[in-house]
């Protein structure tokens, strides 16, 4: 699909106009790249075409969780027969090179990268009216190439490196390789610290909200090395953790609230708050009532018989939940009861997804909802900060932070419950007490896939996810999960380009 994606972008840019509402934006259209960029606004609709990119069901948006949760041990769906049984491959880990969404999935990632490297390619031509904007929107791209890269380099391993338009057979012939991982790295290190460079406001301001701020590019760069602090060769970990303690700090400290508890776990989700809520460090921004840039994923995790999430009328089982997540809550966590119900139809008698919520008239029985899609909030930054300093040694500052997360649902401290036998026993380390924390506070939000792979080697990971009883986890078999898991194979229209550099991952 490489050569697919390339060939179209020569002949035609996708690049998306818009209007003055961020998010009214309209189809793409064809010019032609090297016609198209003559003004600072010809810019901005690049730019803009950037980020709409990002909120497919086949990228990062609210309904890619194919990609993350149901490869999770969080959720997942017992259907192993609609769509030619493809979605059930993931949780089941039984997925096959051939596998239609994952090839979906790896060209909308290229095809977002595609849309940034037309901007970076191309906004050296332009004279600028007004020169700020052009480190701004620089910025912005840079920050959004970084982003999907560090998807993409999770998710595969080694994977190709485009970092320019292409315009030639013979571009496109030198381009189809996979590059090695750490070079993928390097890149999004590159691009990221770009961003935090940049001229870009700490915190955007309401009638900017969707875009990139520089608390978005120090969160993510702090991941990005504290991924590569536990995940690459083990030679960097203190410099990489050090750095990680650096970026992820700069993010924190840009804050513009005292306390994490001084904001209701419920206001994060309210869709009446989500442009003013200051936990939301970026996010992908939606339209109530909007048929085109709604959300939909109050109504898709909606269950038959349930009128909580949304009041479109369900008739299957929603956002499916795994017994092994119900599990996981501590008594009296009120993050439980706002993030799941158990539905008690006739024909769903199960537990499912109720974290997004709009039912508002607006909204209506076409489930058109406005709920904001949160990539970036600041419990995350917390809950990696004591990840982070527990590596460090720090465990003092570790629990710290850790206690301000669960201080916020209501929780007794993580020095009370370690002496507790049934918390110490199923989080006997703070390691443990962390990752679960990270579970419960942002559950389906698409990161219990990647804390995983952060968490554990691949061979570690295969034990956890096997040690879980099978009655927990559903129609999909956990003992399935095996070392080549730890990666999704390379779609199979991706590997025949070129056997030798496209080669295949281990195990399929």
């Amino acid at each position: 699909m490489i050569k697919k994606l390339i060939t179209l972008l020569v002949l035609a840019t996708a690049l998306a106009s818009c209007s003055d509402d961020f998010v009214l934006q309209t189809d793409p259209n064809s010019v032609a790249a090297s016609d198209y960029f003559r003004t600072d606004n010809d810019v901005l609709q690049a730019v803009n075409g950037v980020y709409q990119s990002l909120r497919g069901g086949n990228n990062i948006g609210e309904n890619s969780g194919l990609y993350t949760d149901e490869r999770s041990d969080d959720a997942g769906r017992n259907d192993n027969q609609s769509n030619a049984g493809e979605p059930f491959q993931f949780n089941d880990f039984a997925i096959l090179p051939s596998n239609t969404n994952l090839k979906s999935h790896w060209l909308s990632l290229y095809q977002t990268i595609a849309r940034c490297n037309q901007v970076t390619s191309n906004i050296d031509k332009v004279t600028f009216t007004t020169p700020a904007n052009k480190d701004i929107y620089n910025a912005e791209v840079k920050f959004v190439r970084g982003l999907i890269y560090f998807h993409l380099v999770r998710k595969w391993g080694d994977v190709p490196l485009v970092t320019k338009q292409l315009n030639t057979t013979d571009d496109i012939i030198a381009n189809t390789f996979r590059e090695k991982k750490e070079k993928v790295y390097e890149q999004i290190i590159t691009d990221l610290k770009e961003a935090v460079a940049s001229g870009l406001p700490n915190h955007q301001p309401v009638s900017e909200k969707g875009r990139v701020s520089k608390a978005a590019a120090n969160a993510l760069l702090g991941q990005v090395y504290l991924t590569m602090a536990t995940t690459l060769d083990q030679a960097n970990r203190a410099s990489n953790l050090a750095n990680a303690k650096t970026y992820l700090t700069a993010a924190y400290n840009m804050k513009t609230f005292t306390a994490l508890k001084d904001i209701p776990y419920v206001d994060v989700f309210d869709v009446t708050k989500k442009s003013t809520n200051a936990e939301i460090i970026f996010q992908i921004v939606n339209k109530q009532g909007d048929i085109t840039y709604s959300s939909s994923i109050a109504a898709n995790n909606q269950a038959k018989g349930e009128t909580t999430n949304s009041l479109k009328p369900s008739n299957g089982v929603g956002g499916n939940v795994k017994q092994d997540l119900v599990k996981e809550y501590e008594i009296n966590d009120l993050r439980k009861d706002f993030s799941i119900k158990y539905a008690n139809d006739a024909t769903v008698k199960d537990w499912y997804i109720t974290k997004f919520r709009d039912v508002s008239a607006l909204a209506g029985a076409t489930g058109y909802g406005g709920n904001d899609w949160p990539l970036i909030r600041y419990a995350d930054v917390i809950l990696m900060l004591a990840e982070v300093n527990m590596y460090l040694g720090d465990e003092a500052t570790a629990i710290q932070f850790l206690n301000q997360v669960r201080e916020r649902a209501k929780l007794s401290t993580y020095e009370v419950m370690k002496n507790n036998a049934e918390y110490a026993a199923k989080y006997p380390t703070l390691k443990l007490a962390i990752l679960h924390e990270r579970r419960v506070e942002l559950a389906f939000e698409h990161h219990r896939w990647f804390d995983l792979l952060r968490f554990f080697t691949p061979t570690e990971l295969v034990t956890y996810i096997q040690s879980k009883p099978q009655a927990d986890y559903g129609t999909a078999k956990v003992s399935n999960f095996g070392l080549k898991d730890y990666l999704f194979p390379i779609p199979f229209d991706e590997y025949k380009l070129n056997p030798t550099k496209m080669y295949q991952n281990t195990g399929y």
